[in-house]
């Protein structure tokens, strides 16, 4: 069973925030590098294109990649409250970062942080650790995940230096996710870095 699978469990029987268990539990596994990448996602979803890029952004840079989902806790809950609910869609996201991270040989160190909005637990991330890099996720089409005033407030107030990624619609029309977040291209005569690269570099938004 996976530290992930075991996070989860756990997490389904301790009365304490999943977030707090979550980081004792959780160790990277390759040696961290001495810069840190933070990919950030909400609402149960992570293009494995932009995943595909971070990956990259980390292994080009020797940097530890640090995926960090966040969850939303609703006003009427306290905000270390267990949401069991938003940990069962975080622990597969996370694992799935974790596998093509590791076949890349990029070190991973998750994170789950809570909030009353994604920002909010964004703000409580940033206001504890350190980053190199931000790598956002914009939703394409009617994806779930960030809004539009979300990313604005990001570019805007992002302690580092921020891309924001939105695949290419109509570059995802002609592939295939694969399991472990790389995609391969199904048009004729395209190799498939060449369509990796398509999908993810004509939308990039950059903040520094």
């Amino acid at each position: 069973m996976s530290v992930f699978r075991r996070t989860w469990s756990a997490v389904a029987t301790a009365a304490r925030a999943p977030v707090r268990l979550y980081r004792r539990v959780r160790r990277p596994r390759l040696s961290p590098g001495s810069r840190r990448v933070l990919v950030a996602f909400t609402r149960g979803h992570l293009e494995p294109t932009v995943l595909d890029a971070a990956i990259r952004i980390a292994r080009a840079e020797e940097a530890t990649l640090v995926p960090a989902y966040l969850i939303v806790i609703p006003m009427q809950f306290p905000l270390e409250a267990p949401q069991s609910q938003e940990v069962a869609m975080a622990i597969p996201l996370l694992e799935a970062v974790e596998n093509g991270a590791s076949r890349a040989g990029v070190p991973v160190d998750a994170r789950v942080e809570s909030g009353r909005t994604p920002i909010h637990a964004l703000e409580r991330l940033w206001s504890v650790e350190h980053f190199d890099r931000i790598v956002i996720p914009a939703p394409a089409g009617r994806e779930p995940g960030f809004n539009p005033k979300e990313l604005l407030w990001m570019l805007t107030n992002a302690p580092s230096e921020t891309l924001i990624l939105r695949p290419d619609p109509s570059a995802q029309r002609g592939q295939v996710a694969a399991t472990d977040g790389r995609a391969a291209s199904t048009r004729q005569g395209t190799s498939p870095a060449k369509a990796r690269t398509d999908t993810y570099e004509s939308r990039v938004l950059v903040s520094s």
